[in-house]
């Protein structure tokens, strides 16, 4: 057996320690750079402005802000001051903030927690802007949830921020009230956007491309809001949606095929206009109830119908091809099926409530109203009746609603 020269050995142990050194060094880095940070969070009188460094800073556990008021958090642009959690330790969400009021993030790039990048929960006024919140490892299952996650909060402003690679929604309105989201770009999340069971919002000027779905708005069962509503998604790109559904087994948005432009599920007083739908391949609109997804209800309160949507004067465009073929979302089946590779871009799928027909009619104020959408064709797939009567007939749905009123925001002079 060859003895080890002396010198070698005195090799071995010198890269030993020196990689301990600089492992140990990276530790207390991440460390320094966390508390520096945190202790200003902690600190924060109202007023006052939190800047955050410039440069690539390595944090290694979540950094929470609870009881602020009037506080600005900023950086010095998002390739200026990046917040990286690769090397996270403690917690899951990069940033937190809750029960809080009138706060503005802006101007930073913060990127690879393992949870939600930023969560805002119980917060009046809150406002993201120029925020760039990312995985950049590309679209995986173990990428969290969101990416920008405001919950349960009022008044909330998203505007000129980017949201990649989120395993559930990149920016994601829950609960909430009084929403704008405009002048942002959403890809390679499973869900561009989306607004879930929150009343009043305002989704406009955003380039949602490249995702799973590229704009949604859910009202789901089993949460404190019982229904949102009053929403209305116009001047947006929502564009070539078809990145495979990376979204976590039992996870709702697990069930969106692959393919969808604009999503309406179970909800009410919905307006969509002036957007342009391209090439989301399974369905470029669609408009559903929960029961597409074929999970059980079991919250009382609930209301499953999509009412009172109204989709007019969208421009179309669908490249002839086959829609997403997956058993988690066997919907594309049924249109290659019966379409091939012509899917219509506006799918409805027809079951309705039976306590809003009055005399064999939808009641005129729960109507599903179609009207002046360019290039567009459409089909009800009445899986109420097993798609027994499919239609395309677009004479039922040819009616107007009263536009939804601009919504007064108070941080908007």
């Amino acid at each position: 057996m060859k003895e080890i020269d002396e010198n070698e050995i005195w090799k071995i142990k010198l890269k030993f320690t020196i990689y301990l050194y600089i492992c140990i060094s990276l530790i207390l880095a991440d460390q320094n750079a966390y508390r520096t940070i945190q202790e200003k969070f902690i600190l924060a009188e109202p007023g006052d402005i939190i800047y955050l460094p410039k440069g690539k800073v390595s944090i290694n556990r979540s950094i929470w802000g609870d009881n602020l008021n009037n506080i600005i958090i900023s950086g010095y642009g998002i390739d200026s001051t990046i917040l990286n959690f690769d090397n996270q330790i403690e917690g899951a969400e990069g940033l937190k903030i809750i029960n809080s009021s009138n706060i503005t993030l802006r101007d930073f790039t913060i990127e690879n927690s393992k949870g939600d990048l930023i969560k805002v929960e119980d917060t009046d006024g809150i406002k993201f802007i120029n925020i760039k919140a990312q995985w950049t490892g590309g679209p995986m299952e173990t990428n969290g949830s969101y990416a920008l996650y405001p919950v349960k909060s009022k008044d909330v402003l998203v505007d000129n921020c980017i949201a990649i690679g989120a395993s559930d929604a990149g920016i994601y309105v829950g609960q909430s009230e009084n929403i704008i989201v405009r002048n942002s770009e959403a890809y390679h999340n499973v869900a561009g956007i989306e607004i879930e069971n929150s009343i009043s919002a305002d989704v406009y000027n955003n380039y949602s491309h490249d995702n799973s779905g590229g704009i949604l708005v859910f009202d789901l069962p089993d949460l404190l809001v019982k229904s949102g509503g009053y929403v209305r998604v116009f001047n947006n790109k929502i564009i070539n949606n078809n990145t495979n559904n990376f979204a976590p087994e039992g996870n709702i948005v697990a069930k969106v095929p692959t393919g969808t432009g604009i999503m309406i599920l179970a909800t009410s007083n919905v307006e969509i206009f002036n957007n342009f739908i391209s090439n989301n391949k399974t369905a470029n609109t669609s408009i559903v109830s929960y029961f597409i997804t074929e999970e059980e209800i079991s919250d009382s309160l609930y209301y499953p119908y999509p009412t009172s949507i109204y989709l007019y004067d969208n421009l179309y465009h669908r490249d002839k091809q086959f829609p997403s073929f997956s058993l988690k979302q066997p919907i594309g089946f049924l249109l290659a099926y019966n379409f091939w590779r012509d899917i219509p871009d506006i799918i409805y799928d027809g079951i309705v409530d039976s306590n809003i027909i009055e005399n064999g009619f939808v009641k005129d104020e729960y109507k599903i109203c179609i009207k002046n959408n360019e290039n567009a064709n459409f089909v009800n797939l009445d899986l109420a009746g097993d798609t027994n009567n499919m239609s395309q007939d677009l004479n039922p749905y040819d009616c107007v609603h009263p536009n939804i009123k601009v919504i007064k925001y108070p941080f908007e002079k």
